[in-house]
C-alpha cells in the first residue's frame, strides 16, 4: 500500500475517525485505524465495538493494500506536520511497519493485520429517512445534557427517539433525562419515519454525531434505524452504533400538566445573574429563584463565604414561590432559549417546574427542585 495525500484532508478524516477511539484498550486492534488504499479513494475505518465509523477520502493511489496503525499517534503526527504539505503514506517499509513522509519528516509506526479488525455486521435497517442537518443539531443540542451519565441506569444513557402523534400533526420527538432534569424536543416527522416506535441512542453516539455535524456541509443528513442499530451517513461519512436495550420511562407522566403559576422574565438577564450569585455556592450548587409581583429575587448563601442576591424585573402575578434549584441544570436549560423570555411554570416551592422559550414551543424542559 501506497499513497499520497495532502496534509488537510488527511487530518480532517483522522481527527473524526480517532475520536471514537478509546484511549486504553484491552483488545490492541481497536486502538487502531484500518486504512484502506484502493481505486482512488482511502477508506479509514475506526470501531470502539459500540460504534463504527468509516469515511472516504480522495487520494493519489500508487499502490493498493490496507493495514491498521494507532489511531491517536497518527492523528497527532499528522496534526503537527506543515500546513499546506502533502503526506506520502506507505505500507510495508524496511521494517515491515507503516511509514509516514512529509518534507523531511519522516516516521514509522507499527501494525496490525486487518484480519484483526472487527467489523459491526450490517444489520438491515428498515426504518430510514432524512432530516436536515441543521434540524438535528438543534434536536441534539436542545436535548443531551439531560441524558444521564450514571451507568446504574443505563437506559438514561442517551437519547430516546421516537415519532409522535400531536393531534393532526406528526413530530420526531427527541427526549432525554437523569432524573433531576427533562428535556423534550420535536420538530416535523421526515417522510419515511413514521414507524419509529423509540429507540435510545447513546450518548457517545450522540456526541460523536453532534461533532461531525459541524464538519458537514450537506443540508440533509440520512438515517437508518433497526431494533438495535443506528446509523447516520451524509457525504462520505457513515457511522454506525448500537442502540441501548432498555426501555425508556413514560417521560410524559413527568412532565406537570397543571402548573398555572406563570413566571416571565428576559432569559440573558437571568442566566447572567443566575451565573453571578452562583459564585458564592461552591460545591453545593444550590440556588433559590424567589418570584413575588412583577420581580423575581436570584439568592444564594455559603455559611463560610458569604451571601448574594439579585432582583429582576419580570412577569408574575400569582402568590410568591421560593424554589431551590441546581443552579448548573438552570443554566443548561437557559443556555437553549433563544428568544428574549423564558417561561417558568410553577406549583409550588416542592412540585417540579416546567420551562419553556415564550417564542418557540417545540422544546420544553422540566426541571425538580432542589432543597436548601
Amino acid at each position: 500500500m501506497k499513497f499520497t495525500i495532502e496534509r488537510a484532508h488527511l487530518l480532517k478524516t483522522l481527527s473524526h475517525v480517532q475520536s471514537i477511539v478509546e484511549k486504553r484498550n484491552t483488545i490492541p486492534v481497536l486502538s487502531n485505524v484500518r486504512i484502506e488504499a484502493k481505486d482512488s479513494c482511502i477508506n479509514f475505518k475506526a470501531t470502539d465495538m459500540d460504534i463504527e465509523i468509516t469515511e472516504i477520502v480522495e487520494a493519489k493511489i500508487i499502490e493498493p493494500g490496507a493495514t491498521t496503525a494507532p489511531a491517536h499517534m497518527l492523528y497527532d503526527i499528522v496534526r503537527k506536520l506543515s500546513d499546506g504539505s502533502d503526506v506520502e503514506i506507505a505500507y510495508p517499509d524496511e521494517k515491515n511497519a507503516l511509514s509516514i513522509s512529509s518534507g523531511r519528516s519522516k516516521f514509522s509506526l507499527s501494525t496490525i493485520g486487518v484480519e484483526d479488525f472487527p467489523i459491526i455486521s450490517g444489520d438491515d435497517l428498515p426504518v430510514n429517512f432524512e432530516i436536515s442537518r441543521d434540524e438535528l443539531k438543534i434536536l441534539i443540542d436542545r436535548t443531551q445534557f439531560s441524558a444521564s451519565v450514571e451507568e446504574a441506569r443505563y437506559y438514561l444513557n442517551g437519547l430516546y427517539v421516537h415519532a409522535k402523534n400531536e393531534g393532526d400533526t406528526k413530530v420526531l420527538r427527541v427526549v432525554a433525562t437523569d432524573g433531576h432534569r427533562l428535556a423534550c424536543a420535536e420538530s416535523p416527522l421526515p417522510e419515511g419515519a413514521e414507524k419509529l416506535e423509540g429507540v435510545i441512542i447513546p450518548r457517545k453516539s450522540v456526541l460523536e454525531i453532534r461533532k461531525l455535524l459541524d464538519d458537514a456541509s450537506t443540508e440533509t443528513v440520512s438515517m437508518a434505524l433497526s431494533e438495535n442499530k443506528v446509523r447516520i451517513s451524509f457525504e462520505d461519512i457513515t457511522l454506525t452504533s448500537k442502540l441501548i436495550d432498555g426501555t425508556f420511562p413514560d417521560y410524559e407522566r413527568v412532565i406537570p400538566t397543571d402548573n398555572d403559576k406563570i413566571l416571565e422574565v428576559n432569559v440573558k438577564e437571568l442566566a447572567a445573574a443566575v451565573d453571578r450569585v452562583s459564585v458564592v455556592t461552591e460545591r453545593s450548587r444550590g440556588i433559590r429563584m424567589i418570584t413575588d409581583a412583577n420581580r423575581v429575587t436570584i439568592a444564594a448563601s455559603n455559611a463560610e463565604l458569604g451571601n448574594a442576591t439579585e432582583e429582576l424585573e419580570a412577569k408574575y402575578d400569582k402568590d410568591p414561590i421560593d424554589t431551590g434549584y441546581n443552579f448548573r441544570y438552570l443554566l443548561d436549560i437557559l443556555a437553549q432559549i433563544k428568544g428574549d423570555d423564558v417561561r417558568f411554570s410553577l406549583s409550588g416551592s416542592a412540585a417540579a417546574t416546567v420551562i419553556n422559550d415564550t417564542s418557540d414551543n417545540s422544546a420544553i424542559y422540566v426541571l425538580m427542585p432542589m432543597r436548601i
